[in-house]
């Protein structure tokens, strides 16, 4: 009897989903845990580079966000359009990396200071084969908001060409309230530094 198989369309399919993991894991691997990035996207992507390896883009040409959405490290159903009418801060880390673990206290002490604002952090996990390191790691730093649990980085496929992209371990990207990406970090940040890409979303009406 022979053994069972996929449908030809459907096995490429899964050829090619592995594959675009793959590739994106294989990029994250190259700029994981390093000090910043060179800034990506393509000739209309019209941000703006600025001083710190923050890059901003103008309100008018801002792009929407994907539809990212999950389980989060506590196993609960987390969808980021329904923080739309809020600033979401989003940060792409590991508890393996260590500009995450520097970072990371000055996000969480911005994430409180902010939150009666209208800012929602939430981070993005990626590349812990396990939950476990990842809620030592928040425990310890006391990072108490959400974060997706994106083992192999599928959610990284998501972010349209053209826009401010994570691509590097960490990565903070800052979505204004219409849910478009407006700023982005390919660097660990200082607690200045994360303010100045909050507080001008803040002040936006």
């Amino acid at each position: 009897m022979s053994a069972c198989r996929a449908p030809r369309g459907l096995a490429t399919r899964r050829r090619a989903t592995v594959l675009a993991v793959g590739a994106t894991v294989a990029a994250l691997s190259l700029t994981a845990c390093g000090g910043g990035g060179t800034s990506g996207g393509s000739a209309d992507t019209k941000f703006v580079q600025g001083k710190g390896g923050v890059d901003t883009v103008a309100k008018e040409n801002r792009k929407d966000s994907p539809q990212l959405s999950g389980k989060t490290l506590e196993n609960k159903a987390l969808d980021v359009a329904d923080y739309k009418g809020k600033i979401v801060v989003l940060n792409v880390w590991g508890s393996w990396c260590a500009p995450c673990r520097a970072e990371a206290a000055n996000l969480a002490k911005v994430a409180k200071d902010t939150k009666a604002k209208g800012v929602q952090f939430i981070g993005i996990n990626t590349r812990d084969s396990n939950r476990a390191p990842a809620l030592r790691f928040e425990k310890e730093y006391g990072v108490d908001y959400p974060s997706l649990y994106d083992p192999i980085g599928k959610l990284m496929l998501r972010f349209p060409k053209g826009s401010l992209n994570p691509q590097a371990i960490p990565s903070t990207i800052v979505l204004d309230r219409e849910g478009r990406i407006a700023a982005r970090a390919l660097t660990p940040l200082s607690e200045e530094r994360l303010r100045s890409m909050v507080t001008p979303l803040i002040a936006e009406k």
